[in-house]
C-alpha cells in the first residue's frame, strides 16, 4: 500500500502541542540545572575551592539537564512515531525531537568545557 499523506508543516493545533511539550522539558532542564548547580556548590569539598571544584560536581552539572534533553527528545521522537502510524501530522514532533537534541548537544559541549 502507497502512503499518499503528505507532510504537513502547517498544523497549528500540533504545532502548540509541541512547542508546549518543548518548552515544558526546558522547564525541566533548567530546574534541574538549578537544583544541580545548588547540590554542587552547597558540597563541603567545593565551598572553598570553586562550585566545579571536581568531577562529581561537573558530572552532576553537566549530566542532569543533558539527561533531561536527551529523554525529552526521544519522547518527541516517540510522538512523531505515534502520530505517523495513525497518518498525522510527525513532521511538527520530528523537528521538536531535533531541537531538543540540538540544545543538548550544546549544553553537554558547554558543560564539558566549563570546569577546564
Amino acid at each position: 500500500m502507497v502512503d499518499d499523506v503528505e507532510k504537513r508543516w502547517n498544523d497549528p493545533k500540533t504545532f502548540r502541542r509541541a512547542a508546549r511539550y518543548v518548552v515544558g522539558v526546558l522547564i525541566l532542564a533548567a530546574i534541574g540545572a538549578v537544583a544541580s548547580i545548588t547540590w554542587a556548590a552547597s558540597r563541603q569539598q567545593c565551598l572553598n575551592a570553586g562550585m566545579l571544584c571536581d568531577g562529581t560536581a561537573r558530572a552532576v552539572v553537566g549530566l542532569v539537564p543533558g539527561v533531561t534533553l536527551l529523554l525529552g527528545g526521544i519522547g518527541a521522537f516517540i510522538m512523531a512515531f505515534r502520530a505517523w502510524r495513525v497518518q498525522q501530522n510527525w513532521t511538527i514532533w520530528q523537528g521538536a525531537g531535533w531541537i531538543l537534541f540540538t540544545l543538548m548537544v550544546l549544553y553537554l559541549a558547554i558543560a564539558g568545557g566549563a570546569g577546564q
